[in-house]
């Protein structure tokens, strides 16, 4: 059967660089990191007391404020991105048969926010009081299940937990739900709202965060030799994906065409990476033969660049194996180095950028890239945006678990 050809035609966005996407996009391009001091709690205790939050977002503008309050900010996040997503996308629901509108999100941990706070209330005031509202704010899949109920999307509704490759995970499945033809359209991405005492603390004790916490704007620094962890932010990035046809059909504007997809494990470690990147190479090796591609054809990479000692080591050893001698050419950069680390809706926010990217023929840096690792020794597009014709460009996830996963975009050229 003839593979359906699938593209992006809209996106919506709530990061810690900005909500929307004009913002968002000018903010990557100039270099403006969304990390500062924690506000949501008192991290006066912990090793780190910085994160990426957002700091526009208002909910009412998306949903109802009722209706909000029945949501964890994950779930406010996802629908309010998925509705900035139709809205650029153009698409009028009401001229479309929604029965071919499905719904695949990532998301890592889900609703952290809620679940901590009815502990609280649990440990205080007793069991009679914990909210009825509880288990639907909680768990994880609610969003996915929000966004079919405010859209009224009746295709397949899936969430995909997958640790910081979720969204990257959504959107690969999303795109092979369209391409054998189960679906006309799949709004698609990532959210995540931990910014949460409790998720701090854990990660506090794995020390897997930067302590960098005199320099906030400074602490996420992929590849770059000082680098000490990463650090940690929150928000949705959602996806339209829809049918070439059907896009054609409406004069739909077109981001990119997605291409390939590739997801492969480690079988290696709870947190740690393969060693040489093995498991990643095998994604995006697997995503490039997926779009019919050579390794040399790709202009650009999003790195998955966490800012992590072995992440950005592994990840650049990956690179190298899976391109070769085209690997000096390629251009890789980090926007977690501005965003913080999404976990897992940092898959969908960098697919986000890798579709702006090659719309737009900028690539956004890599900043805070001062002082080169002899071991990351590839073009990371550092500090200041690159002008270039993109023609194909792919993402990279790499999650808790041992989770790899890849998309690979196109310039879509009709």
């Amino acid at each position: 059967m003839l593979k359906k050809r699938v593209v992006v035609t809209g996106l919506g966005i709530i990061s810690p660089v900005g909500t929307g996407i004009e913002k968002f996009w000018s903010n990557l391009l100039e270099g403006i990191s969304g990390i500062g001091p924690i506000t949501r709690f008192d991290a006066g205790e912990m090793s780190t007391k910085i994160a990426g939050e957002v700091k526009d977002f208002q909910v009412e503008k998306y949903i109802d404020k009722k209706e909000a309050r029945r949501m964890d900010l994950f779930t406010q996040y996802a629908v309010s991105a998925a509705k900035m997503a139709i809205e650029d996308s153009g698409l009028d629901l009401e001229q479309v048969d929604l029965n071919r509108v499905g719904v695949i999100l990532g998301s890592g941990i889900g609703g952290m926010e809620t679940f901590e706070d009815q502990c609280r209330v649990l440990i205080n005031k007793g069991p009679n009081r914990v909210s009825p509202f509880m288990v639907p704010m909680m768990i994880v899949n609610m969003a996915a299940g929000q966004i079919s109920i405010h859209l009224g999307a009746k295709g397949p509704n899936i969430t995909v937990v997958s640790a910081c490759a979720s969204g990257t995970n959504a959107v690969g499945d999303a795109f092979k739900l369209i391409q054998r033809g189960d679906a006309d359209i799949v709004i698609s991405g990532g959210t995540e709202a931990s910014i949460t005492p409790l998720t701090f603390a854990g990660f506090c004790s794995m020390k897997a965060l930067s302590t960098r916490n005199d320099e906030p704007a400074r602490a996420s620094r992929p590849f770059d030799k000082d680098r000490d962890g990463f650090v940690m932010g929150e928000g949705s990035a959602i996806l339209v994906l829809e049918d070439l046809e059907h896009a054609k059909r409406r004069n739909a504007t077109i981001y990119a065409e997605v291409l390939g997809y590739g997801s492969t494990a480690d079988a290696h470690h709870i947190t740690a990476p393969a060693p040489e990147g093995e498991g990643a190479a095998r994604a995006m090796t697997m995503a490039i033969k997926d779009a019919g591609l050579k390794p040399e054809q790709i202009d650009y990479i999003n790195a998955h660049g966490t800012s992590t000692e072995l992440n950005d080591k592994f990840e650049t050893l990956a690179i190298k194996r899976v391109f070769g001698a085209a690997s000096k050419n390629v251009l890789v950069s980090s926007t977690k180095s501005m965003t913080g680390h999404l976990l897992g809706a940092a898959g969908a926010l960098e697919l986000t950028a890798t579709a702006l990217a090659i719309k737009y023929g900028q690539i956004p840096p890599t900043i805070n890239y001062e002082n080169p690792d002899p071991e990351c020794d590839l073009d990371y597009v550092p500090n200041v945006k690159r002008e270039k014709d993109i023609q194909f460009a792919l993402s990279n996830s790499l999650g808790f678990g041992g989770h790899n996963a890849t998309v690979v975009l196109g310039k879509y050229t009709g």
